[in-house]
């Protein structure tokens, strides 16, 4: 971690004298080693309901499953932008996308299946919702974010950390990816209108598709269901 402290992080966090910044920086880096294990936690949790899945079902609802940090100078930058003091406290209490985990799912309804049955485990506390499913961004972004607060157990206490829970399709995440990439293309003010307009269509299209294949899907399972019983 001792990279992170570029002299722009530097800088941000304290202009006082060294022992104050020495403070400072034991505290971040605490801070940061507080969310790597509350992403261990979160991301176990779901690998166990994956588990349970190949040996219980005949179809696992979770796919992939990835997770990051936010890099130290974007939570500083984010921080800064949005007004908030730069400090451990303050950091911790008012930024709820540090620590990240990203579901990807066969099916749409997975993606609400999968939610639920992580927030019903009782140590689980769920902070906020963020359908973007339902309700897309301009673009045509669709994806579920729910940000969670799950304990970890320090050597003289117990933490409770946020982490923010992406789920989405395997439809979704291509679009996401893909949208990425274009987003740090540079445009002029009118080409900019025109390309959200075709990224939503690619959006709407994806996202047809995937109700297509969930129909498709549920007419199979109604006629194995149909077979078993006959």
């Amino acid at each position: 971690m001792d990279q992170i402290f570029s002299y722009e992080v530097a800088d941000a966090l304290t202009r006082q004298n060294g022992s104050e910044f020495r403070s400072q920086a034991e505290q971040f880096r605490e801070l940061m080693m507080m969310y790597s294990c509350a992403i261990k936690e979160v991301r176990t949790k779901i690998e166990v309901l994956s588990e349970e899945f190949q040996v219980k079902s005949q179809r696992n609802p979770i796919g992939t499953i990835k997770s990051r940090i936010k890099q130290p100078m974007s939570i500083f930058e984010k921080a800064k932008r949005k007004g908030y003091e730069l400090t451990f406290e303050s950091i911790k209490e008012n930024m709820n996308d540090i620590a990240g985990i990203r579901v990807i799912c066969p099916f749409i309804e997975d993606i609400y299946a999968v939610a639920e049955m992580l927030t019903n485990q009782d140590d689980i506390r769920m902070i906020q919702v963020k359908d973007y499913i339902q309700h897309p961004k301009d673009n045509g972004y669709r994806s579920l974010h729910i940000v969670v607060e799950v304990p970890i157990f320090l050597s003289d206490r117990k933490e409770y950390m946020k982490v923010e829970v992406q789920i989405r399709t395997i439809a979704m995440d291509f679009w996401a990816s893909l949208e990425h990439q274009i987003h740090y293309k540079k445009y002029t003010d009118n080409e900019d209108e025109a390309i959200v307009k075709e990224l939503k269509e690619c959006a709407d299209t994806i996202y047809e598709t995937d109700k297509k294949m969930e129909s498709i899907r549920r007419k199979l399972d109604y006629v194995e269901d149909i077979n078993h019983i006959i």
